[in-house]
């Protein structure tokens, strides 16, 4: 070759060297960068599912189309119909099918426009990426361009999950997920081979699934598929028999619509989420809705128009039930929107158990434990029994089942309030945001408020304790959860207080509960289920609560109004306790219906008193009883005395009265006057000790007679600081002073600052206007008995 032709051709690989390096340096960053990230960018459809996946409901998207978020992983079947139908040569090729190309063009010569182009499916996909931009020649390289990129950058599985994801299937339905739902009412896994096949045709020609759209058109396609997946050998001889015999869908269906409240807290907290994976179940989730519609109509005609329902499994406080409201009406005149298991309400009596609970654990009480019910004032608080009547004195658990509020207010005085509330913030309780002197004693009877949340939780920690085995270390309250894939820091478990012992007892206490209607036979049958539970009503009627647990569940429900509207037949025994148990009737029961096991390695025996509860002496018939192994419970009975009798046992008497001889001694069981008072109007049996005789009374010191008087001072108690407020008229009112006295008919001689003021027989009750300043009031009765208190009077 000549030298001037070898330094041309030379010169020519240069330029194109530098071409193709300029080339190569300006198309690799724009095939880089060509693909969009996210390569979908459109609204999507917010969906909840249970815990097996199944579908509970869902939200349509800002743009009014059903496109649910796509699947990592699609059907096998759909798959195969979609690739028989759409691009057989998909796993083959690298984005292109050069010989679809090829085909499409002959085919588009040959008629003049275009009926084929040749697109595979990951040229589909980069088409619904870019909304499907009108077809020409400069939009065919670009889709191609993009396309090879997207082969490099996703798998083929991920390819095929963006078509499925956001095809159309007719009307505002997009996507394989949303138009199984719509069409079928099941999910794409449940198809059948007929069903797959049609929806991966469909996106070809989405208007032909609507009635009256030469439908038979789509049967052909659907049929074609399914022939040509028979004859590769996809499916066998009579899947394919029977496929073609499956009609096409009619109307599209509604999709489910079980968990709207949750879904829409669960879209409020997680606003970027478009996918719940929770842990309700849905077949439970249905029952407990219909259960929830079947009360909520009864109940509107009342004018109680809302109530919530929420089901815990007890190990592990996942939620398996979620009915947030009685209705899903979104626009309704009752707060029908509003969740109201997340709605902070007033707690009734629905926290007496934990009460209960602690102070076994501090050995302050046990549960044959005598507690004083008769009537008291505390700072701020009178409180009152739901059936206005004093007991005089009644067991510990019998105030926790009777719900009794005066005894449960004794109880917590004797506890405190501020440690009370820690153990309620440290079992979950969230709503407590203010300082303990600002609930007071009130706390225990409604004082507070709490949501449904986490007063079921509270119950479902507090039955998750009574199941803990003694060798497990770790003990920590459990936090209720209903997502799925939620995890909780292991900062936020709190150490559990409460012993198993404890909370086991407290559970049988609650068995004791008395049921409603035809629940209240429950032990007669040998198939009833046990359920510890508790009730709460809150003042003025406006809440009624009922939460119960078994082994294995906690059911809470709550009815009221939305409003906080009142109601006078709105109780928590006759109103939410039904529901509670209707519940139950339909949750899976254990082998012979199985209750707590006691744990009896992690209790001890005590020798207490059968009369009162407290720790025995020798004056009592006493009883053994298990208590938790690290009670600390050292009370000594306070009401068994060795009284000094006559030689007929019918008079007290002394030393100085009688002779030593003729005295006997006898173990008596002695009630404080205002207790005994209206102890035995409730217990015949009670026997009051014999009074003194008259000659042994002249005798007796004068600080053993105050010892052993019949008068007993309701009001004012020691160191009682009174506020007396002024009437309409501007007048200072009078404070109203209570006594009471073991025999019926005696007389009282009332005293203030050693001035005589008035006589009373029966009533004891004298109405005083009273300055300002300290006062000293002493009561004489014909007897000589006498109780003195000193009280203050504010002046303002």
């Amino acid at each position: 070759m000549p030298k001037k032709t070898k330094q041309v051709t030379s010169h020519w690989k240069k330029i194109f060297t530098l071409l193709f390096t300029l080339a190569s340096l300006l198309l690799i960053p724009l095939f880089l960068n060509c693909l969009p990230n996210p390569l979908f960018t459109q609204d999507l459809s917010t969906i909840i599912v249970d815990k097996d996946n199944k579908l509970l409901g869902a939200h349509i998207a800002n743009d009014e189309q059903w496109r649910f978020p796509p699947k990592a992983q699609l059907p096998p079947k759909f798959t195969a119909a979609l690739v028989a139908y759409e691009d057989k040569r998909f796993y083959q090729h690298h984005g292109i099918d050069f010989l679809a190309l090829i085909r499409a063009t002959w085919l588009n010569l040959s008629h003049g426009h275009i009926v084929s182009g040749g697109s595979t499916l990951s040229m589909q996909v980069i088409r619904m990426a870019q909304n499907n931009p009108p077809r020409t020649f400069k939009q065919k390289l670009i889709e191609l361009f993009i396309t090879l990129r997207l082969e490099t950058r996703y798998s083929k599985d991920e390819i095929l999950a963006f078509h499925a994801a956001h095809a159309p299937f007719g009307g505002n339905v997009v996507g394989l997920e949303a138009a199984s739902w719509r069409y079928f009412g099941r999910s794409p896994e449940q198809l059948s081979w007929a069903e797959a096949t049609l929806l991966a045709v469909l996106p070809n020609s989405p208007a032909l699934i609507h009635p009256g759209r030469q439908r038979h058109k789509l049967k052909n396609k659907r049929d074609k598929v399914l022939k040509k997946l028979h004859q590769q050998g996809t499916i066998s001889q009579l899947d394919y028999t029977l496929a073609l015999t499956e009609p096409l869908p009619q109307q599209p269906k509604a999709l489910p619509h079980l968990a709207p409240h949750l879904l829409d807290t669960l879209t409020a907290r997680n606003p970027h989420t478009y996918r719940f994976f929770t842990t309700l179940d849905k077949s439970l989730q249905q029952k407990t809705k219909h259960t929830a519609q079947r009360y909520a109509k009864r109940f509107k005609m009342a004018g109680i128009h809302n109530l919530a329902i929420i089901v815990m499994e007890n190990h592990s406080l996942k939620v398996r039930a979620y009915i947030g409201n009685s209705s899903d009406q979104q626009t309704g005149q009752h707060g029908e929107a509003i969740d109201l298991i997340q709605r902070p309400r007033s707690t009734g009596s629905t926290l007496k158990p934990f009460l209960f609970a602690t102070m076994i654990q501090a050995g302050e009480i046990l549960p044959e434990t005598l507690i004083p019910d008769v009537p008291i004032r505390y700072p701020g608080l009178v409180p009152k029994n739901y059936d206005r009547k004093f007991r005089g004195v009644v067991r510990a658990k019998e105030a926790l089942a009777r719900s009794l509020n005066i005894p449960t207010a004794n109880m917590l005085s004797l506890h405190g309030v501020d440690r009370f509330q820690a153990l309620l913030q440290q079992m979950g309780m969230s709503t407590l945001h203010r300082q303990a002197r600002h609930y007071g004693l009130a706390l225990i009877l409604g004082g507070a408020e709490g949501t449904l949340w986490d007063l079921t939780g509270m119950y479902a920690n507090l039955a998750h304790r009574a199941s803990q085995d003694y060798k497990q270390r770790k003990k920590y309250w459990l936090q209720p959860t209903v997502l799925a894939q939620r995890t909780i820091p292991s900062e936020a478990y709190k150490t559990a207080s409460l012993s198993p012992a404890s909370a086991w007892m407290t559970l049988q206490a609650l068995l004791e509960v008395t049921r409603p209607g035809n629940e209240g036979y429950w032990q007669k049958f040998s198939s009833s289920r046990k359920i510890a539970w508790k009730t709460g009503t809150s003042f003025g009627h406006r809440d009624a609560w009922a939460i119960g647990t078994t082994p294995h569940y906690t059911v809470g429900v709550w009815v009221g109004n939305a409003s906080g509207e009142g109601h006078a037949g709105l109780t928590g025994t006759t109103i939410a306790a039904p529901i509670l148990f209707d519940v139950f009737n339909h949750l899976p029961k254990t082998a012979n219906n199985a209750w707590f096991k006691r744990p009896e390695k992690q209790m001890k025996t005590l020798a207490i008193c059968k009369d009162d509860g407290f720790l025995a002496n020798e004056l009592c018939e006493s009883q053994s009883y298990l208590v938790p192994s690290d009670s600390h419970f050292d009370r000594t009975t306070p009401y068994h005395h060795r009284l000094h009798l006559d030689a007929q046992g019918q008079w007290q008497v002394h030393n100085q009265c009688e002779n030593i001889a003729n005295i006997q001694h006898q173990s008596w069981f002695v009630l404080p006057p205002d207790q005994a008072f209206y102890y035995q109007q409730h217990q015949a049996n009670y026997q009051k000790p014999p009074p003194f005789r008259q000659d042994c009374l002249a005798t007796l010191e004068t600080s053993s007679k105050e010892s052993h008087s019949p008068i007993s001072l309701i009001y004012p108690k020691a160191g009682t600081s009174i506020y007396i407020p002024k009437d309409l008229d501007g007048k200072t009112s009078k404070t109203v002073f209570h006594a009471l006295h073991q025999q019926h008919d005696a007389v009282i001689y009332w005293h203030l600052d050693q001035h005589y003021i008035g006589t009373t027989r029966v009533f004891h009750q004298q109405a005083l206007a009273i300055k300002a300043g300290k006062h000293r009031l002493t009561l004489v009765d014909e007897n000589g008995y006498k109780v003195e208190q000193e009280f203050k009077v504010l002046s303002k």
